[in-house]
């Protein structure tokens, strides 16, 4: 049992150490879902996330089909702040879509950018930064499992960004063209026993007429240190493109900086339906250096020796005093 609690301690404190910065000790992947975390990689820590994923879509009152597929990508990076992340994100998809409606099939190969986005992502508020009521209780693996309810209040980050799209691009909308901001706003909880809440607020494409909105909803859950499991709801809402679609999966991490993750996406309509298989893998190069810490009273750990001024006595002293 001594031992039982030695390592239950050890693990509290660890936790406890690593919520309170925005660099992990392992990697902090968005995957396998499609929403931003409101924390950063942290800085100097060059994180990539890459995703393939079939594509199977049928409108049935259209009478068309959609078949392929595609890859996507991240390319996050932290700079100058630990609150700071720069991303460049991109969904690329290529696919045959068959029309149905007359008495001949006729079929049309496509292939573009849905999404290209560069942006940088801010947290500007941190409910696990310097808190007291975050120290582990080191008596009780109980307690540290109870519920707390400041618990509900998340971190919370800003993102803006920049859409670029091709001209006749068949994924987005005929007059959108060119370049388009995008804002997001991401919060997150972390709760005892492994728990993740994450939630997205997104206004892409401003200022076009087919400008939507979205919001993403997702709860992870480790249940191991090494194996994840997720469940995601994005609902989109524009004049150009709605839906609501569902994402199951799970994600292991193979070593503290390579993770592997597979998911399912669904829809519960025919306007088109969706049904799409996706794979992705993450991968970091850690360059991360840790601050010094000045600790109040304006020493940050560096200590200079004083130089000895001390006058050599003389063996021979005069026994007079001179």
């Amino acid at each position: 049992m001594r031992v039982l609690k030695s390592f239950f301690i050890l693990l509290f404190i660890i936790t406890y150490n690593t919520a309170n910065a925005q660099y992990t000790e392992v990697i902090n992947s968005n995957r396998p879902g499609v929403s931003k975390s409101a924390f950063s990689v942290g800085t100097g820590i060059a994180q990539g996330e890459f995703g393939a994923f079939t594509v199977n879509e049928e409108h049935t009152p259209l009478q068309y089909e959609v078949s392929g597929f595609g890859l996507d990508f991240s390319l996050r990076y932290g700079l100058l702040f630990e609150e700071l992340e720069l991303s460049l994100d991109g969904v690329y998809q290529n696919d045959n879509i068959t029309y149905n409606n007359a008495s001949v099939s006729v079929e049309d190969k496509r292939s573009n950018f849905k999404n290209f986005t560069l942006g940088a992502k801010y947290l500007v508020y941190d409910p696990y930064k310097n808190a007291e009521e975050a120290k582990p209780n080191l008596y009780s693996y109980h307690a540290n499992r109870k519920f707390q309810w400041k618990s509900l209040i998340p971190a919370v980050s800003v993102y803006v960004g920049g859409n670029f799209d091709t001209k006749n691009n068949p994924y987005t909308a005929p007059d959108v063209e060119g370049f388009s901001p995008k804002v997001m706003i991401a919060t997150q909880n972390n709760f005892n026993g492994g728990w993740v809440f994450v939630m997205n607020l997104i206004k892409d494409r401003i200022g076009s007429e087919y400008s939507d909105f979205q919001y993403i909803f997702t709860l992870t859950h480790s249940f191991t240190p090494q194996w994840v499991i997720f469940g995601e709801a994005q609902g989109i809402s524009g004049d150009f493109y709605s839906d609501n679609i569902f994402r199951v999966g799970g994600a292991y991490l193979w070593t503290k900086d390579f993770q592997l993750d597979a998911n399912i996406a669904f829809n519960t309509k025919d306007t088109p339906s969706v049904f799409n298989i996706a794979f992705g893998a993450s991968y970091r190069l850690d360059f991360h250096k840790d601050k010094k810490i000045d600790n109040g009273n304006g020493n940050t750990g560096k200590f200079k020796k004083k130089r000895k001024n001390k006058k050599k006595k003389k063996d021979d002293s005069d026994p007079e005093g001179n």
